[in-house]
């Protein structure tokens, strides 16, 4: 493994200078997915839950959440985003709603944490929003689908 960034000589945690890096367009997508029964996915998809409507909630609530990343994650830099979309899908027979986030800058370094941060926020919602009518409600794994922009170019997880 090569040299950890956000570590300096001495071992301890530092923001990474990316002042010499160029400025590139940046693209990143993550999804997380909330588990929930049959019954409760088909309220969301409805817009009919007690607490209101479950997905456009989500939606805001991980842009917000993209905006301020840099405040929830210790060593993320501030970034002018030029984007951020959530969407939503409900598969009411599987029980699961699945929220998709991406996130775009141009700048000179990556928005990965940013559509990461969306994805699970907007996850989060989802079960504040429904744990009234399913205290089980699980939210299951958060994760990057596809990076672009930087040094390193184009990162596509395998089967996404």
């Amino acid at each position: 493994m090569s040299e950890l960034s956000h570590l300096d000589a001495a071992g301890r945690a530092r923001m990474v200078d990316v002042g010499d890096k160029p400025a590139s367009e940046r693209r990143a997508l993550a999804q997380a997915v909330v588990r929930v029964t049959p019954a409760t996915a088909r309220v969301v998809a409805a817009g009919d839950a007690p607490k209101g409507d479950v997905l456009g909630v989500a939606r805001i609530a991980g842009i917000q959440a993209a905006k301020r990343t840099s405040e929830l994650i210790p060593l993320c830099h501030p970034l002018g985003l030029s984007f951020v979309g959530v969407e939503a899908t409900v598969d009411v027979d599987a029980g699961e709603v699945l929220l998709s986030a991406e996130a775009r800058t141009t700048g000179q370094t990556g928005v990965e944490m940013e559509a990461m941060t969306a994805a699970a926020v907007a996850a989060l919602t989802v079960y504040d929003m429904v744990k009234g009518i399913e205290r089980g409600a699980e939210v299951g794994s958060v994760q990057l689908l596809e990076k672009s922009g930087g040094r390193a170019g184009l990162w596509r997880r395998a089967g996404a």
